[in-house]
């Protein structure tokens, strides 16, 4: 830390208007709307079919190689700065704004989707289906963004802000990972009990339809419980479920009334991608990593040896700091603003953005990823999450008694 970090009279946080890069996302649709029309008024009909996909150019290249470019923070904020700036409200503003730019970039996507006269955008007609499947993509990248921005909102006490993150949720129809998030994955988190944390040697196509449907269930179970001991039924109007759940059956029947049935395709698309977005990033934020059993039992509380971390600095300016995850676990209603990188958390070699990809191909992954879960905790293979599938090879290539790899 520097002197300047440790005088909180001089501390000053460095971010404080790059924040607003987040609503980079929500508003991409309506920026490239210029160049689609500058570059169809030019004859290149081809290449106005591209910027509908910066999304996935968002996710997939730009970001990987402005992380590459930019690399680590490295700034901490101090103790003596931290509750001013938690209860500065210009941070929680920079969340708020996000969602009436995305609700904004669904409701023209639709518009755009199901048109059938686009010329005054200088399209003949309206976007064929390559086109139509880059907009609902980008639709997509900026929901599954959208369940992080609900993500720092619904650990919130605030009574609005848990709305707001419900609200959010709606788009990718994923609102019960209000429920299941806060009581479920922060309970269970780096044990093999828990839907949300990835196994050593375990892929990501194993763990998304395993963390979907096992999220699903617990957050249904989770509230019945609450419900019964209020002594309410479960299909009572106060099942945050259920409630969640309604937001996006009006939002998308509000859509598909005014749009035509000719929608559902984005819908799907966009919807899917988004909250596969958030599983890829559950994947890899504890994959491998295990919390140990004390002689009572009971798992040992989280400490930051049990989240991937990366401190690059440009995605956790799109992501509100969700890469500080060890202090995020430790200090689950801090605010974004106050995360800061810990002391024994092992880190990823980049990016969240850079790593998604990387998921996708498991031999990859692996190449990348197993030796680093094996060096972190010393080569002692009890102390990993090991997948049942491939306990028995990784025993027998490794050794059951070596202490290092």
């Amino acid at each position: 830390m520097t002197s300047l970090e440790a005088n909180p009279e001089v501390w000053r946080d460095k971010k404080r208007h790059l924040w607003l890069m987040g609503l980079i996302a929500p508003t991409a649709l309506f920026v490239m709307l210029p160049l689609v029309w500058a570059l169809n008024n030019a004859g290149w009909h081809v290449a106005a079919m591209v910027p509908f996909w910066i999304g996935p150019i968002l996710l997939y290249v730009l970001l990987p190689l402005l992380d590459l470019k930019f690399g680590p923070d490295g700034q901490n904020p101090p103790d003596e700065v931290m509750e001013r700036l938690e209860n500065d409200k210009y941070y929680r503003y920079c969340t708020y704004v996000y969602i009436p730019f995305q609700y904004a970039s669904v409701i023209f996507g639709a518009y755009l989707f199901t048109a059938s006269d686009l010329g005054w955008l200088g399209f003949d007609g309206g976007l064929n289906w390559a086109t139509k499947i880059g907009l609902a993509l980008s639709v997509g990248v900026l929901g599954g963004i959208g369940i992080n921005t609900a993500h720092e909102l619904g650990h919130k006490k605030d009574s609005l802000e848990r709305w707001l993150s419900k609200i959010t949720l709606a788009q990718t129809c994923y609102g019960h990972f209000y429920i299941e998030h806060n009581r479920g994955h922060h309970v269970r988190v780096a044990t093999p009990e828990d839907p949300a944390s990835a196994r050593f040697g375990e892929t990501f196509w194993e763990f998304l339809p395993r963390s979907v449907w096992g999220s699903l269930k617990s957050s249904w179970e989770l509230e019945a419980k609450r419900l019964d001991r209020a002594g309410k039924s479960t299909w009572h109007w106060s099942n945050d479920v259920l409630n969640a759940w309604v937001m996006s059956v009006v939002l998308y029947g509000a859509l598909i009334a005014v749009f035509g049935l000719a929608l559902i395709p984005y819908i799907v698309i966009s919807a899917v991608f988004g909250f596969t977005l958030l599983e890829t990033v559950n994947y890899l934020e504890h994959y491998g990593l295990l919390r140990q059993k004390t002689a009572s039992g009971r798992y040992e509380r989280c400490t930051p040896e049990h989240s991937w971390n990366s401190d690059h600095i440009v995605t956790n300016l799109f992501l509100y700091h969700l890469q500080r995850h060890s202090d995020h676990h430790a200090n689950p209603t801090r605010r974004y603003q106050t995360l800061r990188s810990m002391d024994g958390a092992p880190n990823l070699p980049s990016g969240y953005a850079s790593m998604i990809a990387l998921t996708y191909f498991p031999p990859l992954w692996r190449r990348v990823m197993d030796q680093r879960v094996l060096a972190h905790y010393e080569g002692d293979l009890s102390r990993v999450n090991i997948h049942p599938r491939v306990r028995e090879a990784v025993l027998a290539k490794y050794g059951r008694s070596e202490a290092t790899v």
